[in-house]
């Protein structure tokens, strides 16, 4: 009876709450219209609102990992607006996959890769990005033109032009949950939600990329991370990032499944699901109360 029940909640779940998720209407705005010097990379910048009754008033930015698109989030961004939260995942410059430094003898090279994406500055020699295609000015600029045309909904996220980092929880997806942490170092976020990443590694050194271990903005107990445990990237070394990053031991990790519900204090989730892509397994609606459990803790709820 107990094994009927929860394959109903299950099924529900997957079929159900997709559904829902996907009936949330949503903007699709072109990088160029934000600002004529910012282009394409992939698609347009992926924004959704919540429902005036469920507005939690915080603003998600879930940043995608290597070449992935911003409309490609649609079902997974869908599900935190109907958590009440205003969710942005924006197109960017992110065709170099970040493993391209974890094998490298300079200890800076992670450091100078998440810069150069980031801020634009000119540091890295393996990527290519000006600081006007950099990630936060066009996230800066994305919602100086959200607010602009909706200044009750999004005016509550700019000040003098520039993003109210606290009043934002940034997000990401491998390379995207780097860009995270970095975000979490550079800015007081109202937290910090990582999905199989970061991948700051260095091999050579047998140490996570200095970035990581740098004090930073964000209190370490807004940092929420959920990772595979046979990821292709190397869970080990992830695990390692994420404790450098949240300050958890390797050892404060909880396991989840589908379908099941957290109760948790740690702040490191780890599932086990059989999935053909296991890296992308967190990203997997079956999660969603993995994910109410991060975000409410992200945002102090």
């Amino acid at each position: 009876m107990k094994a009927t029940k929860r394959l109903t909640y299950l099924l529900a779940l997957l079929f159900g709450s997709t559904t829902a998720f996907a009936q949330i209407p949503h903007q699709e705005i072109m990088p160029g219209a934000t600002a004529p010097e910012q282009k394409m990379v992939h698609t347009p910048h992926l924004v959704y609102e919540p429902s005036a009754k469920n507005d939690q008033h915080r603003l998600f930015i879930m940043i995608p990992g290597t070449n992935g698109k911003a409309t490609d989030f649609r079902k997974f961004d869908s599900a935190f607006a109907a958590m009440g939260y205003y969710v942005i995942t924006p197109d960017y410059m992110n065709t170099v996959v970040t493993t391209v430094c974890s094998t490298s003898e300079d200890s800076a090279c992670f450091n100078h890769f998440r810069e150069e994406i980031m801020f634009g500055t000119p540091v890295s020699d393996k990527v290519e990005v000006d600081s006007a295609n950099a990630l936060v000015q066009r996230i800066s600029t994305l919602l100086r033109y959200l607010a602009a045309r909706q200044p009750k909904k999004w005016g509550q996220f700019v000040t003098n032009g520039k993003p109210r980092w606290e009043r934002i929880i940034a997000g990401g997806h491998s390379q995207g949950a780097g860009h995270a942490a970095y975000f979490g170092k550079q800015f007081p976020m109202a937290g910090v939600l990582l999905f199989s990443g970061p991948q700051d590694y260095l091999q050579y050194f047998r140490q996570p990329a200095g970035w990581q271990l740098q004090p930073g903005k964000t209190p370490l107990t807004r940092i929420y991370a959920f990772l595979h445990l046979r990821d292709p990237f190397n869970y080990q070394y992830q695990i390692q990032d994420v404790a450098a990053v949240n300050g958890q031991r390797l050892t404060d990790t909880t396991m989840v499944q589908p379908g099941s519900r957290v109760r948790s204090r740690n702040r490191i989730f780890v599932t086990d699901i059989e999935k053909k892509d296991k890296h992308g397994a967190t990203l997997g609606v079956e999660f969603v109360e993995v994910w109410k459990v991060m975000i409410r803790g992200a945002a102090g709820r």
